[in-house]
This record gives C-alpha cells, sequence and structure tokens, in this order.
C-alpha cells in the first residue's frame, strides 16, 4: 500500500474498530436485554455500529450510509418510546450523533469517498451528515428546555382564607421563632411581610457568618455525611444555632456578628452523621439562667445540656453543673450508636427527645425511648419505652428500657392547648428484615405517637406502615392546621408527611384520619423466615407526592450503554412499585429510606390551609444476602456482642447482626455514575389541604453544581430538576423561601402560582429550612445555613447566610 493510501486509511480504521468495538458493547448485553423481555433496540443499533465500523475498515463509503440508517432508527426509536422529552432522548441520541460529527467528517467520510465514483458527492455528504447530527443536539436540547416548561404546571387556583387563627400568635407578634418550625405547630410559617412579589427580585446578601465548623478527615467519605442543616432560633434580637461538632453559637438577628460561643467539645470519630438541625429555648424567670438555650452533644458519652443565652456559660442547676448524661437507664451504648440530631422539643416545663441509632447494624441495639426531662432541673420526668406496660411506667432499679424499639429521631411538633407532642417514630432495627419483630414492634413501628407533654403518657397512635421493610420510619413531626369538616367547622388537624409520599391528615385530638385512609393490597415478598403484611394504609382522599410506578422507558444514563445496563437492572431486579418488599434477587426501592420527603418535612400557611412541600425521585436497589454470604464475600466483618469494639462496615453494607440476612442498599446509578432514572429528579409542590388537590407543581434546578466531587461537578445547567435535601418557609403574602436544591440556589418563589421571584447561587449546599424575621434595622432578613449535605454531596461551607432588600437611601 502506498504511503499516503495508507496515511489516509488510518484514521478511518482506527474509527472502524472504535465502532466495531462499541457496536458489540451494545448488540451482546442487547441480546440479554431481549431473554430479559425488554427492548431490541439496543442490540439492533449494536448490529448496524458493528456493520458500519466492519465497512469502515474496509473502506468502504458505505460506512457512512449505514451509520445514517443507525442515526435514522435511533430517532424514530427513542421519539416512539419517549415523545417529545428531550432528556430521555438524550442517553440514546447524544453519543451516536456525538461520533457521527467525526463519522461524518473530512477525516472519515472525506477519505472513505476518495478515489470512487462519489467522490463529487464528498462535501454533500460531509456537510450533510454533519448538519444532521448537529440538528440532533440542538433538537434534543430544545425538547428538553420545552418539556421542563411544560412541567410548571397550574392545576387549581389558590384556595381563599379558611378563618383559621394563626398557632404561636403572641411568639409572631414578638417577632420570635422560638423553635425549629418557628411555632410547635410545626408549619414553618412567619409574619413579616416586607419582601413580596414586586420586591423580592432585588433581594441582597445583608450578611455572611462563617462558623470555622469544616468536615474533618474522613467525615465525608465510606458513607459518612458531614451536614449542615440547622435552622437558628430568634429571641428577641439573638440568633442561636448549633454547628454540626455541637458548638452552639448566638449571632446578633440584624447585624450577623458573634455575641458568644460555646464548645461542648467531645469525641465525633465513631460518628456516621455530624449534623445537628437546631437548638431549643427554655424561658425560665427567677433562676440562675432566666434564658437557656437546650442542645445535645453529639459526642461519646451523648450528653443533654442548657447554656445561659445571655451570656453563653452553663447553667449550673441543671443537670450536673449544666449537663445530663443521656446513658442512664441505657445500658451499653457503643461510641456512635446512640446520639440526638434534631432539636428536643421544649414546652410546658419539659425537654423531650430520643435519639438517632446506627441503623441496620444488629438486633438489640439501645432502646428508642421517648423521654421527658424537667427544663430547669434536668431530672427525668418520664419515659415513653412500648415495651414496657404500662409504656410510662418508671425503672426499677437496675433495670434498663427496651433495647432495639424504634426510635423517634426527627424534630417532633406539639400543641401547648391539647398539652400533647408528636412524636414521629421509625423501626426496630435492623430494617430490612422483620422476621424476628416483637409484638410491640409491629404495634408501634413508624407509628405517629401522641404523647401528654406532663406525664408521658400515651394518648393515641396512627400506624403509617405496617410490619415495615422498607425503612420507611416517619422522620419528622407533622405539621399542625385547622382545617373545615364537611360542616365548615374548623377542627384541629395535622399532616404527617411520610417518606412513601403519603400525607395522612388526622384530628390531632383523637388520631383519627380526617380525610379517609383505606388499607389496600400490597405485594407479597418470599425470603425465608420473613412474613408481610398483606396490606398497607393509604391516604386515598388526598395526593400522594409519588412519580408513577416504573417502566422500563423511564430508565436513563449519560449514555445508551449505561442506559441499556439500566435497563437490564430494572428487567432482573423486583419492581411491583409501592411496597415491593427487599428481597435475595433484588428490589427496587422507590421511593427509598431517604423518601419523597425527608426531615424538613412540609411548610403550611395556616391561613389558607396549603402545604408547600418539595420531593425528590432518587430509586435504591435494596438485595438480602445469607449472612454467610455476605461474610463470605467480605461485606463485612463479624461480630458477636457489646464488648467487642465495633468494625464499621460501608454504608451501603447493613449487616443486620442477629438476623439470617444482611442489607446492601445502594442508590441506583449507572455504570458511568449517572441516575438509572430519567428525569425530572424533583418538584416543589404546593397542595391545597381543604379540597384535597394540587394547586401547582414546579420541576425546580438544573444540573449545575451537581457531582460527586468538588473535583467532578457539572459546569452547567441543564434545566433537568434537581434533587433537593432541605425545607422551606413561607410568610402571609405567599412567598416561599427555599435553598435546598443540590445546584445551591437560593429560590424565592411566589406561593400563589409557583413562579420564581428570584434566583441566586450559594457559595455551598443550602441544605437547612431557613427561617425569617425583622431586624431591628426594619429591614426582613431571610437566614440560612450553607454549608452543604454529605448525602446529597453539595459542597460543605460554613456559613451562616442572610438575605435582605437594599437599605433605603
Amino acid at each position: 500500500m502506498p504511503p499516503t493510501l495508507r496515511r489516509s486509511s488510518f484514521l478511518p480504521l482506527v474509527t472502524g474498530i472504535l465502532l466495531v468495538l462499541l457496536g458489540l458493547g451494545l448488540a451482546l448485553p442487547g441480546l440479554w436485554l431481549i431473554g430479559l423481555g425488554g427492548s431490541f433496540y439496543y442490540a439492533i443499533a449494536g448490529v448496524l455500529m458493528v456493520a458500519s465500523g466492519v465497512l469502515m475498515i474496509r473502506l468502504h463509503p458505505g460506512a457512512s450510509a449505514v451509520y445514517t440508517g443507525l442515526l435514522l432508527y435511533t430517532l424514530v426509536w427513542a421519539l416512539g418510546r419517549v415523545g417529545l422529552d428531550g432528556w430521555r432522548l438524550l442517553p440514546p441520541l447524544a453519543l451516536p450523533a456525538g461520533m457521527g460529527l467525526w463519522v461524518f467528517s473530512p477525516w472519515i467520510t472525506g477519505r472513505l469517498l476518495q478515489g470512487t465514483e462519489r467522490r463529487s458527492f464528498g462535501k454533500p455528504v460531509i456537510a450533510g451528515g454533519m448538519t444532521f447530527c448537529a440538528a440532533l443536539f440542538v433538537f434534543v436540547f430544545a425538547c428538553g428546555w420545552h418539556i421542563t416548561a411544560s412541567r410548571d404546571q397550574q392545576f387549581n387556583p389558590f384556595p381563599g382564607e379558611t378563618g383559621a387563627t394563626l398557632p404561636g400568635a403572641d411568639q409572631q407578634a414578638a417577632n420570635d421563632w422560638q423553635f425549629y418550625g418557628g411555632t410547635p405547630a410545626g408549619d414553618r410559617f412567619a409574619m413579616p411581610t416586607q419582601i413580596n412579589a414586586s420586591n423580592a427580585h432585588a433581594l441582597k446578601v445583608a450578611w455572611v457568618y462563617h462558623s470555622k465548623d469544616l468536615p474533618r478527615a474522613g467525615e465525608n467519605s465510606r458513607g459518612r455525611e458531614f451536614s449542615f442543616e440547622a435552622t437558628p432560633i430568634k429571641i428577641g434580637n439573638r440568633l442561636f444555632f448549633c454547628t454540626p461538632h455541637r458548638d452552639v453559637v448566638a449571632l446578633d438577628a440584624t447585624s450577623g456578628k458573634e455575641i458568644w460561643r460555646y464548645s461542648p467539645g467531645g469525641e465525633f470519630g465513631k460518628n456516621i452523621y455530624q449534623a445537628c438541625r437546631g437548638v431549643s429555648y427554655v424561658n425560665a424567670p427567677g433562676t440562675d439562667c432566666a434564658h437557656r438555650i437546650v442542645s445535645t452533644n453529639s459526642s461519646s458519652p451523648p450528653t443533654l445540656f442548657e447554656v445561659d443565652a445571655d451570656t453563653g456559660k452553663l447553667c449550673e442547676s441543671f443537670g450536673d453543673h449544666g449537663v445530663v448524661d443521656l446513658r442512664g437507664g441505657m445500658g451499653a451504648i457503643p461510641p456512635g450508636f446512640h446520639f440526638i440530631t434534631s432539636p428536643p422539643m421544649v414546652l410546658h416545663n419539659r425537654i423531650m427527645t430520643s435519639g438517632w441509632v446506627y441503623d441496620d447494624q444488629t438486633v438489640g441495639e439501645p432502646s428508642g425511648v421517648i423521654r421527658g426531662f424537667d427544663a430547669i432541673t434536668g431530672q427525668l420526668a418520664w419515659a415513653w419505652d412500648m415495651g414496657r406496660t404500662p409504656t410510662n411506667k418508671p425503672l426499677d432499679p437496675g433495670e434498663v428500657f427496651t433495647r432495639g424499639t424504634a426510635n423517634g429521631w426527627g424534630v417532633y411538633t406539639a400543641d401547648a392547648g391539647l398539652n400533647m407532642v408528636y412524636v414521629p417514630l421509625g423501626i426496630a432495627t435492623p430494617d430490612y428484615f422483620g422476621g424476628k419483630r416483637r409484638s410491640f414492634d409491629e404495634k408501634y413501628d413508624s407509628s405517629l405517637v401522641a404523647l401528654d407533654i406532663t406525664t408521658g403518657e400515651e394518648r393515641w397512635h396512627f400506624q403509617t406502615v405496617h410490619h415495615d421493610l422498607w425503612d420507611f420510619d416517619l422522620p419528622v413531626g407533622p405539621s399542625l392546621v385547622d382545617l373545615p369538616d364537611p360542616h365548615g367547622t374548623l377542627t384541629p388537624a395535622l399532616v404527617q408527611t411520610t417518606k412513601q409520599g403519603e400525607l395522612f391528615v388526622l384530628d390531632r385530638r383523637t388520631g383519627a384520619p380526617f380525610y379517609r385512609v383505606q388499607e389496600t393490597p400490597v405485594p407479597a415478598g418470599d425470603t425465608p423466615g420473613e412474613h408481610y403484611s398483606p396490606t398497607q394504609p393509604l391516604s386515598v382522599d388526598m395526593p400522594n407526592l409519588r412519580r408513577p410506578n416504573l417502566t422500563e422507558d423511564d430508565m436513563w444514563g449519560a449514555t445508551p450503554y449505561d442506559q441499556m445496563f439500566c435497563r437490564i437492572a430494572f428487567r432482573s431486579m423486583r419492581d411491583k412499585g409501592l411496597f415491593t418488599p427487599p428481597s435475595q434477587q433484588g428490589t427496587v426501592g422507590f421511593p427509598a429510606f431517604d423518601g419523597v420527603a425527608d426531615w424538613y418535612g412540609g411548610t403550611i400557611d395556616p391561613t389558607h390551609g396549603v402545604m408547600y412541600i418539595n420531593t425528590t425521585f432518587i430509586p435504591f436497589l435494596m438485595t438480602l444476602v445469607p449472612q454467610e454470604k455476605a461474610l463470605a464475600k467480605g461485606l463485612y466483618k463479624s461480630w458477636h456482642d457489646w464488648t467487642q469494639p465495633y468494625p464499621e462496615p460501608v454504608f451501603t453494607n447493613n449487616p443486620q447482626h442477629g438476623l439470617p440476612f444482611a442489607a446492601v442498599v445502594k442508590p441506583w446509578l449507572g455504570p458511568f455514575g449517572a441516575p438509572c432514572l430519567a428525569p425530572p429528579w424533583g418538584k416543589m409542590q404546593a397542595i391545597d389541604l381543604v379540597h384535597r388537590r394540587v394547586i401547582w407543581e414546579r420541576a425546580l434546578g438544573t444540573t449545575k453544581n451537581v457531582g460527586p466531587t468538588n473535583m467532578l461537578r457539572m459546569p452547567v445547567g441543564l434545566p433537568t430538576s434537581v434533587f433537593s435535601m432541605g425545607g422551606s418557609v413561607t410568610t402571609p403574602n405567599g412567598l416561599v423561601f427555599m435553598g435546598a436544591l443540590a445546584d445551591q440556589s437560593f429560590h424565592v418563589l411566589d406561593g400563589h402560582d409557583g413562579h420564581t421571584l428570584f434566583k441566586t447561587e450559594l457559595d455551598a449546599g443550602g441544605n437547612a429550612t431557613p427561617l425569617t424575621y425583622m431586624g431591628e434595622d426594619g429591614r426582613q432578613y431571610v437566614v440560612l445555613a450553607v454549608g452543604g449535605h454529605g448525602g446529597l454531596k453539595t459542597r460543605n461551607s460554613d456559613e451562616v447566610v442572610a438575605f435582605a432588600l437594599p437599605k433605603a437611601p
């Protein structure tokens, strides 16, 4: 072969070999997918790609024609499956179109046509082929923007006022934010209206505070999570909050300047989570600390403490010189197995809390007992232990609270008039196999429990999931709201958000459903030693927050290859929709343990009976593995009793020591790390609680800043909508403030229709719930912790950021 010909054939030869290899990479797994009952597309596309590559190796000009056929076949197939949903068109079309720009270039197609009678057609073929491929890109992304816009929907009008009175009206009048959710009702509703729909666009950063509390070595690896989730409380002109490593900080609410800081110290190295969602407040006139900040320390041992809100010094009269050791009556607590992430509920001289436990490690973990402490002295006033009769029976000397019971790790809410605290319960550990659960576990797991604040006596409970095998624990207490009954009479109600996307509306006096709840048949499983609830409760009169059940066309990926492997996984796993139980075969968990909505809950406008809530859609894969097999595969190390040091496993591998099966639970991603679920990955919704319907929904967020590490983040923002973690706050003029999105953006929305009034990019993830209030300078401030979230993999920082309108000239 002459040197000139060899040089001209080198690039087509290499390209042809690459096409053959890539084609085989589609065709062979594509045959596997066909065998599973899936799409024929990938096998056929792979054959066409191989054919184009073989012709190219042979320098046959027909290679370009076959590649054109591949593109046309892909376009027709994709449009037939997903229509004009551009983000679903992207995986099958983007990579072949990108490769097509090279295939049709002068260096490939131009050389294939050299020395043939078709040489005169070279320029038109090259120009036409490259133009077609470029047009495919434009078409895909234009359809993507179009589909995103079409998902912003107004379904129903915004309702009128219900006539309900505001909970915590005295607190609102004092311009305070004394509880995590604003008031004990957990509504996240604030009175200031200086910021409105006409001026929100002018918001600016008013001040930034840096706590200097950042992740330490190992705190954001192997599934560990460092997250700044705090919502400050406001008392007078001071803000109080906790950092992830449990320092308590007081700031001037108008200027953001630090007033004092208390550091409890301690060893945090065994903690899977470094997070603190907030602190609580006690008004105690006539004592050594007239104004007290209540917080917890998640080090070893876990403690409860009070500091003087004026000075930041420990309140000596509380507990042991300001500190209560939370190990009392708990038995063995290895480091990292029990601590508190949420602020205690403080009301009527009681500090009420349970704690987080190290999920899915072993049977017999520390008790989930709910405890009420005297808010002045720190003495234990009562304990609610579901394993005892009665449940608030005090311990005798030497006794411990029942181990392995469901805990209440989320934020509680309360009704001061009814003297009730509402506790959201989790599941008896471990979560994914229930064959050895006790009768009281089956009764209370994943239940909302109402307790008497003074005595800890149970008033009622309502179970949201029977025999929970999915970790659908209740992650936050309900929001309280008065709603009209069919006769128009306002009734004390509550709205309980859930991980599975159900909105249970109950009469908060009795726990009886205010809107209809129906037992619905659900799929069973076949795991040896397990049993299954034949039905689950669904709130059938309320909208649910889930996406529809998955189909093969919902599978996604960055390329045709990971989309194909996601389709293979989908066909190989069990998925019969909501409540498909974990299995040895593998089960698609959608929703999964992080839920459609998590610890931040919903936001309530009590005057209109409207709930705002941001939802996230992330499927997980759940696989049960026999213990012997799991140990043989090295998923974790063996462990036998509490006297041994605990060998921490990788976060996705749940040992479930003491049960016949371990559980591997991981996010469902393709081989290249892209989600296996097509967008949208999140929404913001407004729910009319009176008429039981969706008012509007918006697909919020872009791909900008999304990625697993700071070195691997998307530099551009495709408006696919994204995941979120963190809550919102609303005001009487219908504004909604939120910074929870994975793209690190802060939004102000018009609550009447969901349109964005203001948007800005934050320095890190704003994965917390904001608050808003009037400063002493006459300006309305919106304050948000901007420190990132380890699970969502947003950037970490140490900022507390305040937004406000510019000062008047």
